[in-house]
């Protein structure tokens, strides 16, 4: 979770004077070196004379009180203490230059449009709250949503007609970039007669008698294949109704009684007479969202929503 630092908070703790006893190229050449494993090419990389990497490692060092490197004819790798230096300081290193990003983008007063795919509801959750910030960082830069289904959508990322997607899994996609966001556990909408209505957890080896209904749209027959996957581990094939029907329809055709269906945990903050939301106890069924977008894309505005997504994440796994 993030917590608001003033000025005062960094005088007073002494970390102000902590950071202002480091020349930051000093660190810049420490990391060119344990990635490279050796000065010269670490110089060679930075642009700068091998004496210079190895004055700054070695004034570095002088200033924590320990060797961050080993030397030899093999180069130089880090030390014990070297590699506990840099796994405490990459995170924060991360975050700097992520904040840097940030500042960068906030600072520059650019209109343009973000073109967002989507197979997932924008009621609440990690999604509702990335638009809300992004938009009021950047009021200029308008989002576009596009509802449907993952092929579509990947090829329009690919044809620069959507500058990215938001998808389920996290698994690498051909010539896209990939960022996992968030996860969320998936829900059995249901009507509130059902019979399992007032459980607290269910499990699919409740469910193989259900009928289920799936729109025949955007994200439908990726949960027509996810309910076939579940059950089909418990030796039963479903009963699965394709519906021509949009998603919030769906969810009124779930309340009439006309079948069940699985949806994330966001549809819990949409009001609907008669329906009810139960959650699935496997931890199967904790499923990833990610953002998927082209690395060739240009676009300022999607750049911009990147670098607030991944600050976003990072402080959600915290």
């Amino acid at each position: 979770m993030s917590r608001e630092i003033s000025p005062g908070s960094l005088s007073s703790s002494g970390l102000s004077n902590k950071i202002a006893e480091f020349d930051l190229r000093a660190l810049r050449y420490v990391l060119a070196a344990a990635e490279a494993a050796s000065i010269r090419r670490a110089a060679e990389a930075i642009g700068v004379e091998p004496s210079s990497v190895s004055r700054g490692i070695r004034d570095f060092e002088d200033r924590i009180g320990v060797g961050v490197f080993d030397r030899g004819p093999f180069g130089v790798r880090l030390t014990n203490a070297g590699k506990a230096f840099l796994q405490q300081a990459m995170p924060a290193i991360q975050q700097i230059n992520e904040a840097f990003e940030l500042a960068g983008a906030a600072g520059r007063v650019e209109t343009g449009t973000v073109r967002v795919g989507l197979i997932t509801t924008l009621a609440s959750g990690f999604l509702r709250q990335l638009v809300g910030r992004f938009k009021d960082a950047h009021p200029n830069v308008a989002i576009d949503f596009y509802d449907g289904g993952r092929p579509t959508h990947i090829q329009g990322i690919r044809t620069r007609k959507l500058d990215i997607g938001i998808f389920t899994g996290n698994g690498a996609v051909e010539a896209c970039d990939t960022l996992e966001l968030w996860r969320e556990r998936v829900h059995i909408a249901m009507p509130l007669e059902h019979r399992l209505a007032r459980q607290r957890s269910i499990g699919w080896q409740e469910l193989r008698d259900e009928r289920f209904i799936v729109s025949r749209f955007g994200a439908g027959p990726e949960i027509r294949d996810y309910i076939v996957r579940r059950i089909c581990d418990y030796s039963t094939y479903p009963l699965i109704d394709y519906c021509g029907v949009q998603q919030e329809t769906l969810m009124h055709m779930v309340a009439m009684g006309k079948g069940i269906t699985p949806v994330v945990a966001a549809w819990s903050d949409i009001s609907i007479s008669a329906l009810t939301l139960v959650p699935l106890d496997a931890l199967e069924d904790v499923v990833p969202f990610s953002a998927v977008w082209s690395p060739d894309n240009d676009n300022p505005g999607l750049r911009r929503l990147l670098v607030l997504a991944r600050m976003m994440a990072s402080e959600l796994a915290e």
